[in-house]
């Protein structure tokens, strides 16, 4: 659809529904798990219940204060919130679960704004941030934040991708107790879990659903498109931290996850992974939480080329890890996304090439299909693939490494092609150096995690 009739279509949904309301929620106890489940009203017309369920587990405190448990599911109600929201866009938004001051409720609107600059834009929508929706706030019940107790556990959340994977290798001899936590668990993600020496009694498991009423009007033709999904881990993870008297939340996410994906603009796929978001998670869970928790990324000071030398010498995770979206419900890499093609280029410097045929079934440097992706990521073309890859640098410093260590004048298609392109000449050996030794400041990793990552990099 065109981006002048996609506007036309945001417009008449807008007309259409006046208002959405997040009526209410409740915590539940039904036989060993928690459910908590979320009430959202969408002008009146269609009625949407998604679920949080939390399965009973050894490791989770029998104290738990139900005043703050209730905060909590409000907060992650917020996050839920935007997937329905988006359907329709409408400009009102009522919360009539809980009471947001001023400070939250321009919180919030940063995080729908940005946390869906993907969505707007590729949808043709173009919205001002102070018209886009406006916050009423219909409920006088203010949640408190707590003082609670913490021992120096550390709830790590898994993906089942290469990132998570060194995070748990990295914290795995600090005489901490380590949590994995997965957000309903595919094969990757247990599995990746396991094979950092996890059973799978050891693994915090929370199983959210999604109300198919909103499956069945994305079919109908309402609006859809990338939530960021980040920002419900923080709060889920935050509640999963809660529950096992942990003190901090390790996150994966390194420092390439700041850059845009459309250059020049704050369009981040993302963005809930980004420093700036990092930063306001951090303040506002201070806030309005506890600031018994920290909450930080422990990747934040590398990028994707040194995580991936890193996870290169975990061996034991080969096998198991997918970073592969389109082939996430299969467990399988697809070959054909952006996601696969980058991982391939990343980790290509640091594996041999039958090792990483092994784990990809072929290999895509010979897949010459895959050219349009391999422009974006390379920067080539002008965007980069809205998806979650390194930075444009990162990727070209990888083919270069590559192309180096193959030494030889017969390349696959795709490494013949970029070292005839002008791009090849732009990266000297002095940069690719600065890629692999690069340390950023800008993070939050306490100074006792720092020192791990600053020995993995030498």
């Amino acid at each position: 659809m065109p981006a002048q009739q996609n506007q036309s279509h945001f417009d008449h949904l807008r007309k259409k529904f006046a208002y959405f309301d997040f009526c209410g929620f409740q915590v539940l106890h039904i036989d060993d798990s928690i459910v908590i489940s979320f009430d959202f009203d969408l002008s009146g017309q269609y009625r949407f219940k998604p679920t949080l369920s939390i399965p009973s587990k050894p490791f989770i405190t029998k104290e738990i204060d139900p005043q703050f448990l209730n905060n909590l599911a409000f907060q992650i109600g917020m996050v839920e919130l935007v997937s329905y929201w988006k359907a329709a866009c409408p400009q009102r938004v009522i919360i009539s679960a809980g009471y947001l001051d001023d400070f939250q409720i321009k919180w919030w609107k940063n995080l729908y704004f940005n946390g869906l600059g993907e969505f707007f834009y590729l949808n043709g929508i173009q919205p001002d941030f102070e018209d886009f929706m406006q916050i009423e706030i219909n409920s006088t019940h203010k949640f408190e934040p707590v003082s609670i107790i913490t021992h120096q556990n550390i709830v790590v959340p898994v993906g089942g991708g290469k990132d998570s994977t060194v995070t748990l290798d990295l914290m795995k001899d600090l005489g901490k107790r380590l949590i994995p936590f997965i957000i309903n668990p595919r094969k990757a993600t247990l599995e990746t879990a396991m094979a950092a020496g996890f059973s799978p009694d050891q693994i915090f498991i929370i199983q959210r659903t999604i109300d198919p009423l909103l499956i069945d009007l994305n079919q109908q033709g309402f609006l859809n498109g990338h939530t960021p999904f980040s920002a419900l881990l923080a709060f889920t993870s935050f509640l999963a931290a809660y529950m096992t008297q942990s003190m901090y939340i390790a996150l994966s996410n390194e420092s390439s996850a700041n850059e845009p994906t459309i250059p020049g603009t704050n369009i981040n796929h993302q963005y809930s992974k980004s420093i700036d978001f990092e930063r306001d998670f951090r303040e506002y869970s201070g806030k309005y939480l506890s600031v018994n928790i920290e909450y930080f990324s422990l990747l934040r000071p590398l990028n994707e080329l040194q995580i991936a030398k890193i996870f290169s010498a975990l061996k034991h995770q080969h096998p198991h890890f997918k970073s592969c979206n389109a082939g996430s419900k299969t467990d399988l890499w697809c070959g054909k996304c952006s996601k696969c093609l980058f991982t391939w280029i990343i980790l290509s410097p640091f594996f041999e090439e039958n090792d990483l045929e092994a784990v990809f079934g072929n290999n895509l440097f010979n897949d010459n299909t895959l050219q349009p992706i391999f422009d974006q990521l390379t920067g080539i073309a002008d965007e980069k693939p809205f998806e979650c890859v390194g930075t444009v640098d990162e990727v070209n410093v990888a083919l270069h490494l590559v192309i180096n260590r193959l030494d030889r004048d017969e390349l696959p298609v795709l490494l013949d092609y970029y070292r005839r392109s002008a791009k090849f000449g732009f990266y000297l050996e002095t940069i690719r150096q600065q890629h692999l030794k690069a340390f950023n400041p800008n993070h939050f990793v306490p100074p006792q995690f720092e020192k791990l990552l600053r020995e993995a990099v030498g």
